[in-house]
């Protein structure tokens, strides 16, 4: 399908044009149009606090497209980073439970489930000294989406999968799944499905450091 896609500032210089007509394959979202972007102009920007437009309201990068659609890749503004909810994120800073919760909230939802996963300080009787998590981070968001589409399929639920990266010291938090319903069954059990099928499937390793030396953890626990 094709959509139109308007580009500004530093989007806009790297690219050479403000406006583009883009051929992409179905189904597609809008962080696909931006992976696109950024892959043919990867000197455009950091891509940190990047707001995506669709037809002239805001969206996160879960959002689908149909033909037609007109997208604006949004840089921050002077004053700051754009701030708009991103319902699937893997980045190196600091996790937000409020960004995670207003990515979920809306009227509809009579319950509201957030699950936190926090570095502990001991693991298999020895102490834990930090955390490094390395993720490949493109088909990790990718197979987070996936997991996030499903699930609202399944529970009539609203999903968000927040994972860090890097490293992480005792009692940081590493993963936020929040899953908002009208009821509160189908958010328990979108948000339990969502961190179990995350630690089976997401492409993100974890190296445990203790005072006596460090290992990958392969059991995901």
């Amino acid at each position: 399908m094709r959509v139109t896609v308007r580009l500004f500032a530093g989007y806009r210089e790297a690219a050479g044009v403000s406006r583009l007509d883009l051929d992409i394959a179905e189904p597609a979202t809008a962080g696909d149009v931006v992976r696109e972007i950024r892959r043919r102009h990867p000197h455009a920007g950091s891509g940190r606090g990047l707001a995506i437009a669709r037809n002239g309201d805001y969206v996160d990068p879960m959002a689908p497209l149909a033909e037609g659609d007109e997208l604006a890749l949004i840089p921050p503004v002077s004053g700051g980073a754009v701030q708009h909810p991103v319902r699937v994120l893997v980045r190196e800073e600091p996790l937000s439970v409020d960004e995670a919760l207003a990515a979920v909230r809306h009227e509809s939802a009579g319950g509201i489930v957030v699950f936190l996963g926090t570095v502990r300080s001991a693991s298999h009787g020895k102490a834990v000294t930090r955390l490094d998590y390395e993720a490949y981070a493109e088909m990790a968001e990718a197979k987070m989406r996936e997991i996030a589409a499903r699930l609202e399929r399944t529970h009539g639920a609203r999903v968000a999968l927040h994972h860090r990266v890097g490293t992480l010291g005792i009692g940081e938090i590493a993963v936020i799944v929040a899953a908002s319903a009208p009821h509160r069954p189908e958010a328990f059990a979108a948000a339990r499905a969502g961190i179990d099928e995350l630690k089976s499937v997401v492409p993100i390793w974890k190296k445990e450091h203790t005072d006596d030396g460090a290992v990958w953890i392969e059991d995901h626990a």
